[in-house]
């Protein structure tokens, strides 16, 4: 016989019953139709163990329960993220995981006390085997993820078809102004100065460390100016042994010396008529080539090694170095003349600590980059690895910051990229790993001019203070986001939009 309206049982009236009633319910739902279910501890050690995951202990190496129960969870379950789970009181509400005891669809959920503080963690088996219980979906994923994959191959060709060698020595930029990544003030600025040094014919030195992207600027200047039809030669000067630059130059004549081709050979300078020569780390050309190189410049012609003969060049002159010129100069070990004669539209490229604001787009640019190279999908860094990456010094700039999330990748076991694996490579590598610091740091103190801060639009500034409030309070407080918005003077709701959308 059927409940009657008033024989019904009646809702909680209070907001708290309707809570505990909701979360009863669902851990009722969740134990009966999920594959499996554990509770781990604020410690991460498993406390409860439902009977349906009882059925994967034996191939996890254990034949009881109690084996099982009170050992801490990355000892009994290879692979977990259920760790970082504790850590962050984030939930990961799908995702795979691959074991020895299969590959499952899971859920990890943090438990809260009434203060909001994470007191365990709940995991949940939701599909086991999906590669065949989920074929039709996975299949699905797969061939939209091979499209993905042949579109960005094909971009790539085209890329590097119309970027590649275009004849017999005759060279193309391979990248432009797109490709340096980065929106923060510092990397805008010299942007700024690159584009206009490219409507130019004068000489472009590029001032900066290694690894910030000087021969990159290099390229796009050249294919931004009006030679971009030219070819673009470039020298590694350091690259050279001393004894074969000048042969590297200005090439050598038919049967200069012994065992010289007897048909000669081309100089960079003559490869590069008509187009652009790209002098790189040009602070460790050998003195006795300095002169011979100031000459090519205020006459406009080479005489190849061996002739007699002037041979005219039409080339524009870009140059780099990582070494301070001003200081070779008044040390007697680069020519003064030189060095005017090059130092006539300098861009300095600043350093990669000079742009943390840019550092999660470039790890988006070189995960995408290593990605395609290596046919795997491009890697995610959780909040704290970027956080990590953007307290770095960086003393190699973006080709350290390469490296390292190279390393990162491919010593990974699994996605995502979190800040301990990032804190091993750094360590192997010899490198102390630095403070952690929020990815907000677009305007670098003592990089550019005080009052150049503030030329921005207000509620830009008036953001960025809020979130650099909203960090400081968080790790004054531990992470506690009740403790940080009562501080703040703010709801949780109003704390939690702002740290999901921080623009």
């Amino acid at each position: 016989m059927p409940l009657l309206a008033d024989d019904a049982p009646a809702l909680p009236m209070d907001a708290q019953g309707i809570l505990e009633l909701a979360a009863r319910s669902m851990f009722q739902l969740f134990s009966s139709v999920s594959q499996g279910m554990f509770l781990v501890d604020r410690n991460g050690r498993i406390v409860w163990v439902n009977e349906g995951y009882q059925r994967f202990l034996p191939d996890l190496g254990f034949s009881s329960v109690d084996e099982f129960v009170g050992r801490t969870v990355e000892e009994v379950i290879p692979n977990t993220q259920m760790r970082r789970v504790l850590e962050t009181g984030q939930p990961v509400l799908i995702d795979l995981l691959t074991n020895k005891a299969g590959t499952f669809v899971v859920s990890r959920i943090p438990l809260r006390d009434e203060l909001d503080r994470v007191i365990g963690a709940i995991g949940i088996v939701l599909v086991d085997h999906p590669e065949t219980t989920l074929q039709p979906l996975i299949s699905k994923f797969a061939l939209l993820q091979r499209d993905l994959d042949d579109a960005r191959r094909e971009l790539a060709s085209q890329r590097s078809r119309s970027l590649a060698v275009a004849g017999d020595g005759e060279r193309r930029a391979k990248y432009t102004f797109a490709s340096f990544i980065g929106s923060s003030p510092a990397a805008a600025e010299v942007k700024r100065q690159a584009r206009r040094a490219a409507q130019s014919t004068s000489p472009v030195l590029l001032l900066g460390e290694t690894g910030t992207g000087k021969e990159l600027l290099a390229h796009a200047i050249h294919a931004a100016s009006s030679r971009a039809s030219g070819p673009f030669v470039s020298v590694n000067i350091a690259a050279v042994p001393d004894t074969l630059l000048e042969a590297e130059f200005f090439g050598v004549a038919p049967g200069a010396y012994t065992g010289a081709d007897r048909r000669g050979r081309d100089g960079k300078f003559k490869l590069a008529d008509g187009g652009t020569l790209f002098l790189d780390e040009i602070g460790d050309m050998p003195q006795s080539l300095q002169a011979k190189l100031l000459r090519a410049l205020q006459e406009g012609e080479i005489e190849p090694l061996g002739s007699n003969k002037l041979v005219p060049f039409n080339v524009r002159i870009l140059a780099a170095t990582s070494r301070d010129l001003a200081a070779l100069v008044r040390e007697n070990r680069f020519r003064e003349d030189l060095f005017y004669r090059l130092h006539v539209l300098p861009v300095r490229v600043p350093p990669l600590r000079a742009r943390r604001g840019d550092i999660p787009a470039l790890v988006e640019a070189l995960g995408e980059d290593l990605a395609m190279r290596n046919g795997t999908p491009p890697p995610e860094l959780l909040p704290d690895a970027l956080a990590l990456l953007a307290g770095q010094p960086w003393r190699g700039n973006i080709r350290e910051l390469r490296n390292v999330l190279e390393q990162a990748v491919m010593r990974g076991d699994s996605q995502p990229i979190d800040a301990a694996q990032l804190e091993r490579v750094l360590r192997e590598a010899g490198v102390e790993p630095a403070a952690p610091a929020p990815v907000l740091d677009a305007v670098p103190t003592g990089e550019t001019d005080d009052e150049a801060r503030y030329l921005r639009p207000l509620a830009e500034q008036v953001a960025e203070l809020e979130q650099r409030a909203i960090a400081a309070t968080l790790k004054a407080h531990g992470g506690n986001k009740l403790a940080t918005a009562r501080q703040l003077g703010i709801s949780r709701a109003t704390l939690y939009g702002r740290l999901e959308n921080p623009d």
